[in-house]
């Protein structure tokens, strides 16, 4: 997989002058026409992580591969991307319209936290489904940012905060409500985040010198100092799967990446996610796909 794109690669690559703010480290906000990118034959898009947060606004047909899924656009949609999670675009139409805006965690410093919304964590929804008339909800928006991005008020920059804001608040309320997390109060639901932040802290993984550490129920209880039993208790509760479930689903999830989209060997994957075996990995894998990484591997690259 290559290597994770900065803001400035991003600048680079799309032949724009870098902005100064870039290197005073109160963070960064732009926007963009998508037209102004993604032109008829259009070079593809790596599939990788960048360091910065993106929201796009896209009309037309394409698919959108993210994590270890692919998802087919026919009409409209809204992509939130983080960090996190690798992605690209492969654009089916001649022509894709909309907006992007780009910006850095920093830009949010004090002014509410990004990775508490669903849209920006595991297990969330970052891909939504427009129809027509939800378009109208959101291209507004995006021509306010430009608006106010051109201005010269001085606190130009809390509005376009507040837009960032609007644009996470609108996609969310077109979610089903039981898709959306609520904060944490009772105590399964403390130990559930814990766990999940623990779980998370591990990915992605970016270079063969990184090794998943915590990988059995046991691993995680002692971390959280609890025992294992009332760990498993706690996520059957939250989130009705147990504790060797949810950190199987996690790993399969980070293989299925690594495996399509990075040209480490399968005895190099296995290792990086804990697995002493190239064996024992295999047979994972086989019972999460029914495919084995190797004949995997090979069907993606068809």
């Amino acid at each position: 997989m290559a290597k994770r794109v900065s803001i400035e690669e991003f600048y680079s690559s799309s032949q724009n002058r870098i902005p100064e703010d870039l290197k005073t480290g109160i963070g960064h906000f732009n926007v963009f026409r998508l037209d102004e990118f993604a032109g008829p034959k259009p070079k593809p898009m790596p599939f990788n992580r960048r360091d910065y947060f993106k929201i796009s606004l896209v009309s037309g047909r394409s698919k959108v591969h993210y994590a270890d899924k692919v998802v087919p656009v026919d009409e409209h949609v809204l992509v939130f991307s983080n960090p996190q999670i690798p992605y690209n675009w492969e654009q089916i139409d001649e022509q894709l319209t909309g907006y992007f805006c780009v910006f850095t965690e920093t830009f949010f410093h004090q002014f509410g936290t990004l990775l508490n919304y669903p849209v920006f964590q595991p297990g969330g929804i970052p891909v939504v489904q427009l129809t027509h008339q939800d378009i109208g909800r959101f291209t507004p928006l995006f021509q306010r940012m430009f608006k106010e991005l051109d201005s010269d008020y001085a606190f130009k920059y809390d509005i376009l905060r507040n837009l960032v804001f609007e644009l996470i608040h609108e996609a969310l309320k077109l979610q089903p409500a039981h898709t959306i997390t609520n904060v944490h109060s009772n105590a399964s639901e403390r130990i559930t985040s814990l766990f999940t932040e623990l779980l998370e802290r591990q990915f992605p993984i970016e270079s063969m010198g990184q090794r998943m550490r915590l990988r059995s129920p046991s691993d995680f209880a002692n971390q959280l100092s609890v025992h294992t039993n009332h760990l498993n208790r706690a996520l059957q509760e939250v989130e009705q799967k147990s504790t060797s479930h949810l950190i199987a689903e996690r790993v399969i999830k980070e293989a299925k990446i690594l495996v399509r989209h990075s040209n480490w060997n399968i005895a190099e994957i296995a290792y990086a996610l804990g697995f002493e075996e190239t064996a024992h990995f295999s047979n994972f894998f086989k019972k999460h796909t029914d495919l084995s990484p190797l004949k995997f591997r090979k069907i993606e690259i068809i």
